[in-house]
């Protein structure tokens, strides 16, 4: 298994179509939905396998100076229950940490509340309904 951060035009290419496959294609959104403009200044983690097959990838970015929110967490099906989830927060929370952020939000699927919860979140509010039936919670987690 290989963590890196996407820096080929076949690594970008890898990292959105899993992003894609995962969070958007399954409610027919449109290729390029997987994306959005706080993609250049936030930091990305991919993971892949051995062979270079990808099976997850995750982002963050600074809202502020001290807060950083986690977005686009996707693990491929065939990965899923593997740990790899496991592995994007603690490499986000990592940079997040270096880099002086004292807190992380997102906006949990509902479907993966649970996992949030384990790795430490708290539940602030119910968040947007996307894509007109999936709902999302907002969610903090606060560095001590």
């Amino acid at each position: 298994m290989k963590i890196i951060q996407p820096s080929t035009p076949q690594e970008w290419q890898q990292y959105y179509d899993l992003r894609w496959r995962i969070l958007r294609a399954p409610w027919n959104q449109p290729r390029g939905s997987e994306q959005d403009p706080t993609d250049q200044d936030a930091f990305h983690v991919f993971i892949l396998s051995d062979d270079d097959q990808p099976l997850g990838a995750g982002r963050m970015h600074f809202v502020d100076d001290k807060t950083v929110q986690i977005r686009y967490m996707a693990v491929d099906n065939s990965a899923q229950r593997q740990g790899i989830g496991n592995i994007l927060m603690n490499t986000l929370e990592s940079e997040a940490r270096i880099n002086g952020a004292e807190r992380v939000i997102l906006n949990a699927r509902d479907t993966a509340l649970q996992f949030y919860l384990k790795n430490g979140y708290l539940i602030l509010e119910k968040g947007e309904i996307l894509f007109d039936n999936l709902p999302h919670t907002k969610m903090e987690k606060i560095f001590i």
